[in-house]
């Protein structure tokens, strides 16, 4: 039990790191750092370029694998046995 936990703790601190790198990189009001990268080459029509929609993808799939070790991590912990 203690490497499942262990290996939830890494895998949170991972998804962390690259869930803050990932959600600075999104474009706000002015513009952002998406901008780097393509995605500003979107069109007037007011849609999101291809860069902006997979990064969108790529964020929700790496809050959802965050969320679930949060879940995770809770109910080993609180289901452990000292």
């Amino acid at each position: 039990m203690q490497i499942l936990e262990f290996a939830l703790q890494v895998l949170l601190g991972i998804t962390s790191l690259l869930l803050t790198l990932l959600i600075l990189l999104h474009k706000g009001r002015g513009g952002g750092l998406s901008d780097m990268f393509g995605g500003g080459m979107s069109s007037a029509m007011g849609s999101s370029g291809l860069a902006e929609r997979n990064l969108n993808r790529f964020t929700i799939v790496l809050a959802l694998g965050w969320f679930i070790s949060i879940v995770a991590l809770g109910l080993i912990t609180k289901f452990s046995v000292l």
